[in-house]
């Protein structure tokens, strides 16, 4: 507070002289002007400020104040070169500049002090890797290096997401070339796939330079450590599925031994779906993840499979030492089947004919996807040995795979659907019960209709169970944040300590009514205190409207300036759904008299919209 407006004491070296001029003339002409300006903090990182001067002049035009408004647009600006970035690219300049501003785009975001909500979907939970299902190491980002980025930032987050489905990619691909051997020819392919290696490749490169998370859950940045996790771990999987094989397929002369070597080497890149199981775990809480998870597991085996089925026909189906067609085969069958025979080029020497590539791998996976699943229909059957041994060890993995996969369907599904079973459970048992103690009509519909609204707004959660989970200082603060309307609209509460707010909070009871619900008979006690934060309510004293209660109104009785309970004077039943917020005489009369300062204040401020205490009187002359 003792600190000048102009921020001088955050002005640094790169900061621009004339826009600290500009400053300083808006303030000494009382001038409304904005600016962006290069500040740094108390460590010299330099931040980008849009800076906006606004003077607040009072009754006679005399400027009395000045409000300043900052917002960091160091996301928006180009990433600063300095000593420890001379040299630097200027993609690893914004790289640094994204892991060092980890909360930009939430202050770029306006934000209500006195109410800030978070709302995130089930999906972004689950799309958003580094974030929410990650543990927050620190408030704000950790120290590090120019050149290291922490492994939970948005970039890195977004990289392991390409990475994630080039992998998946890989993981189809690389089985498929391998057996049916598309890419000899094929220059689109090799261009892809070598744009992947690539991209592999880069990503060698970032690990060796992002943080992980040590033994104890702290964040190691020592550049040195990173090296040797990652050389201990990953690296030699990483490097052998980054490695160019395609490159040596695409020449011409090479021989076919050496071609079918490094074809076959390819299959090292599916070892990295071992990183991709390292993630899965995040995504074990949500059912419809699980499940979409399982079928694609499944159908990952068949495609596997399909690719070795494909494999073992074409190895049998033309004999290389008697250079003649096997009729066994089911690729000669298949080929019958289909009118695409296989005939010899007697001028060429070779056989030629026979099924597409692309009817051999729906066939091939069709075949793989009736064994898995069922016995097969026999139109495409083994017969061969070889072709037997492979379907009976298909068969024993198929009937394993089956029961785990498709096992758990029903298990996902029911705990999906379990708050909705448990609804129609309950609904269920308060039909019977009003059915067997014959409550009237009209009554019971407005016990189905309470029970109805009341569950749409809560979801079927029980809040007191929720808050016996949590720790005493974990569950004050909850009681906080539910009860935050009410503090931030009553001025009863501003002069309320933070320790008052929280023995408050948690007395504090949140209560829903239906239309037509009673919240005081007429000569009731009046032992709590109700502040409505939504919906309608009427205030009946012999049989007339003396009041409407809206949302910000308080209704109850001064308990704590009288030494008697009072008797409610007037019927309270609620027009609309309403939700009150009710503290109990006692408790009130409890935190009261322990914080004084606050009792003091709270009898001074708090107005009583209506006071169930006392009656309203009418007089002739104002009927009149």
């Amino acid at each position: 507070m003792q600190k000048s407006s102009t921020c001088s004491f955050m002005y640094g070296e790169l900061t621009d002289k004339k826009t600290i001029e500009k400053v300083r003339q808006t303030f000494d002409n009382y001038e409304s002007n904005c600016f962006e300006v290069l500040l740094y903090k108390k460590n010299r990182t330099p931040v980008w400020f849009y800076m906006q001067i606004a003077p607040i002049r009072n009754e006679h035009e005399k400027v009395v104040l000045f409000l300043c408004t900052f917002k960091d647009i160091t996301l928006f600006k180009q990433p600063i070169e300095d000593d420890s970035t001379k040299g630097w690219t200027k993609f690893a300049r914004l790289t640094r500049a994204l892991t060092n501003s980890r909360s930009v785009l939430q202050q770029l975001t306006p934000m209500n002090k006195t109410e800030v909500v978070h709302k995130h979907s089930r999906l972004a939970e689950v799309l958003q890797l580094g974030s929410d299902i990650l543990p927050q190491y620190k408030q704000e980002a950790p120290k590090t290096p120019p050149h290291i980025i922490l492994h939970y930032c948005a970039f890195k987050t977004t990289w392991d997401w390409v990475i994630l489905i080039l992998t998946f990619y890989t993981a189809i691909m690389v089985p498929y070339n391998v057996s049916f051997k598309t890419k000899q020819n094929n220059i689109a392919w090799l261009v892809l796939d070598s744009v992947v290696d690539v991209i592999f490749l880069v990503d060698i490169v970032l690990n060796f330079h992002t943080t992980f998370v040590g033994p104890g859950g702290e964040v190691i940045s020592d550049p040195k450590l990173i090296r040797m996790n990652y050389l201990k771990t990953w690296f030699v999987i990483d490097l052998l599925s980054c490695l160019p094989y395609d490159i040596i397929n695409a020449f011409e002369n090479v021989d076919e031994g050496i071609s079918s070597l490094f074809s076959s080497l390819k299959v090292v890149r599916l070892l990295r779906l071992g990183r991709v199981a390292r993630k899965l775990d995040h995504y074990l809480e949500y059912g419809a993840a699980v499940l979409v998870l399982l079928v694609c597991v499944f159908g990952l085996v068949a495609h596997w499979l399909a690719c070795i089925w494909y494999s073992i026909g074409d190895y049998e189906v033309i004999d290389e030492v008697t250079n003649t067609i096997q009729i066994d085969s089911w690729l000669y069958q298949l080929a019958l089947s289909i009118g695409t025979p296989y005939r010899y080029n007697t001028s060429a020497g070779i056989w030629e004919g026979g099924p597409s590539k692309d009817s051999l791998y729906v066939s091939s996976l069709y075949f793989t996807m009736t064994s898995l699943t069922t016995i097969g229909f026999g139109n495409i059957a083994p017969t061969t040995d070889v072709e037997k041994m492979f379907s009976v060890a298909m068969m024993m993995v198929g009937s394993l795979l089956y029961a785990t996969i498709f096992g758990n369907v029903t298990t996902i599904f029911q705990q999906m659907y379990a708050n909705t079973n448990r609804y129609h459970e309950m609904l269920n048992n308060v039909r019977d019960f009003l059915k067997l103690y014959q409550v009237p009509k009209g009554l019971s519909e407005r016990v189905m209709d309470y029970i109805v609204s009341t569950w749409s707004m809560s979801k079927g959660i029980d809040t007191e169970k929720v808050l016996s989970i949590c720790p005493k200082d974990m569950r004050a603060d909850i009681c906080v944040h539910l009860n935050r309307k009410v503090f931030n609209e009553h001025p009863a509460f501003r002069l309320a300590s933070d320790g008052c707010l929280r023995a408050l909070a948690v007395e504090f009871q949140t209560i829903h009514c239906a239309p037509g619900d009673l919240i005081y008979h007429a000569g009731e006690s009046v032992d709590a205190l109700c502040f409505v934060v939504s919906g309608s309510l009427e205030v009946i004293q012999d049989d007339e409207v003396v009041a409407i209660l809206g949302k910000g109104d308080v209704f109850g009785d001064i308990f704590w300036k009288e030494t008697t309970l009072a008797h409610a004077c007037a019927n309270v039943r609620a027009l609309t759904y309403c939700d009150l917020h009710i503290i109990k005489r006692e408790a009130l009369l409890k935190v009261l008299d322990f914080y004084t300062a606050f009792a003091n204040s709270f009898s001074r401020n708090l107005t009583l919209t209506c006071n169930l205490r006392k009656r309203r009187w009418f007089s002739m002359a104002n009927a009149l």
